[in-house]
């Protein structure tokens, strides 16, 4: 059944609350060891400590991520032209229930892992996972930290309220709401997040960039189509997440991870190791005209 199981709720509020937190406070640099051996990294998020229920501390530094407050415009207000065309595209999401792209909005609503380690998995055309891609596994759950938490400065100040909260009609993730309607809108984490890893995977697998690309827009996509995002929201988002990615590029920690995790997927690939969802029907889920 798709909606937040009990450790996404935390894993939510977690990002609430060192979100919010985080403005003001930073943990400590964690030193990541180069690549190692493919066998030894399975322990290797022993060497990373949790900063809450399921969420890894990730390479930036408070003062290394960027400022969504500095960097993005204020949301849009109320009778203003994208106040206009956020509502007007909120409306695709109220057709959309019980359809497939309804369900594959619902399945990218969940950043819990391992779920979601295999976002990608299709466009990449592999199998990711802990057990046979451990340093692209560790690489994805540490910059969803650092994207996450580079959009909690904007969403603290500006306090958007989400779209559901206004046009009263249902999200594709209904365990979700009581975290969502504590947790401010404006920019999209979840979007953040998607565009990061969308950005991080086209550069590692360069041969099949549009494919990640368009499924990292798709990601974004999702939100406003589950109806728990503005348009907006989605569009700074993704700002947000490539600023991450510029960042992450001047942490050699990064870097390492990156180089060891890139030699494993080409790896895995030369193995004909195949996806670990079924993108059949992932494609057509995304191939639904949601334009109407």
């Amino acid at each position: 059944m798709y909606g937040m199981n009990k450790t996404m709720q935390l894993v939510h509020a977690t990002f609430l609350s060192l979100g919010m937190a985080l403005i003001s406070t930073s943990y400590p640099t964690i030193a990541v060891a180069g690549p190692q051996p493919y066998r030894e990294c399975l322990i290797a998020s022993a060497d990373v400590p949790e900063i809450g229920h399921g969420l890894l501390q990730g390479y930036l530094n408070k003062e290394d991520r960027p400022d969504s407050l500095q960097l993005l415009p204020a949301p849009p207000t109320l009778g203003n032209s994208d106040h206009a065309l956020d509502n007007t595209i909120s409306q695709r999401s109220f057709s959309l229930p019980g359809t497939p792209r309804w369900n594959l909005a619902a399945t990218d609503a969940d950043l819990n892992f391992p779920g979601a380690a295999g976002t990608f998995s299709c466009a990449i055309g592999i199998t990711i996972s802990e057990e046979a891609t451990p340093r692209l596994y560790m690489l994805l759950r540490r910059s969803l930290t650092d994207a996450g938490l580079s959009t909690y400065a904007a969403k603290s100040n500006y306090n958007r309220r989400r779209p559901f909260l206004v046009n009263k009609k249902m999200i594709c993730s209904p365990h979700d709401t009581a975290e969502l309607t504590t947790d401010p809108s404006y920019p999209s984490g979840h979007t953040a997040i998607g565009w990061a890893w969308a950005l991080i995977l086209s550069e590692m697998v360069p041969d099949r960039s549009d494919q990640i690309l368009a499924r990292g827009l798709a990601f974004g996509e999702s939100r406003h189509l589950c109806n728990v995002h503005w348009y907006s929201d989605v569009v700074n988002g993704q700002l947000m997440g490539a600023a991450s990615v510029a960042l992450l590029h001047a942490n050699a920690d990064f870097r390492s991870d990156f180089a060891a995790a890139k030699s494993e997927v080409s790896e895995a690939r030369s193995r004909g190791l195949q996806p670990n969802r079924d993108c059949s029907v992932e494609a057509a889920a995304l191939a639904q005209d949601t334009l109407r």
